[in-house]
């Protein structure tokens, strides 16, 4: 694993629907059954476009605070806890906790079927072009990416975060990079993709990978 910056637990931003959809893929595993047409379909605009309404929909379907918390748990998230009052994107995480999702997602053993690994897998690999930055910076190849991004009422900077699966010359990456404090949105993006490029970079260096597909990634 490469590490450029300095850890830390950070506001997930839209970052946190990733967890939302695997909390409800769970949720219905547990239940023996496939989601409805509705349930995909809001699942596909979370994920492709960053849809919010689709977002607080799901999070009340799942019990909100408590259901996501439970559902992280099982999905090795352990210093992750998620936002009261319905503000899903003020649930507060760590990098390596977002990798530990990433895992969950494109890697086994985990928690969630190969069935909807594959296809969580696959939304985020067609999400908006206008979307398709961050962590995808680091490499040319097809990548799996969600961000978020939002402004702190507070202060008026931005949180901006990019998690995501990249390939490197053959073997894949899971990459995290989370962020605050940006003056603005598109500074953000550029600091969010340095970071996932520098991980990168370090995981190219001699000694720093292990043979055959190479799960690690970084944090910022």
């Amino acid at each position: 694993m490469a590490r450029w910056g300095a850890p830390g637990r950070f506001i997930t931003a839209s970052t946190v629907k990733v967890g939302i959809a695997a909390a409800l893929l769970l949720a219905a595993q547990d239940d023996r059954r496939r989601l409805t047409p509705d349930e995909r379909a809001a699942v596909g605009a979370m994920l492709r476009v960053s849809d919010n309404d689709a977002a607080s929909a799901l999070w009340a379907q799942l019990g909100g605070r408590r259901g996501v918390d439970a559902a992280h748990r099982r999905l090795g998230l352990v210093e992750t806890a998620a936002a009261p009052g319905g503000w899903w994107g003020l649930t507060r995480t760590t990098a390596d906790d977002q990798l530990a999702l990433l895992r969950a997602v494109f890697a086994e053993p985990s928690p969630l079927g190969r069935q909807s690994r594959r296809w969580l897998g696959a939304l985020l690999g067609t999400v908006a072009p206008e979307q398709r930055w961050g962590v995808t910076a680091a490499s040319s190849a097809p990548a799996e990416v969600k961000n978020g991004w939002v402004p702190r009422s507070a202060t008026g900077l931005w949180c901006v975060n990019s998690v995501g699966r990249i390939r490197r010359d053959g073997p894949e990456v899971l990459v995290a990079v989370l962020s605050d404090g940006q003056p603005s949105m598109a500074v953000g993006v550029a600091a969010v993709e340095d970071a996932a490029r520098a991980v990168v970079r370090r995981l190219r260096e001699p000694g720093a990978g292990r043979p055959g597909p190479d799960r690690s990634g970084g944090r910022a």
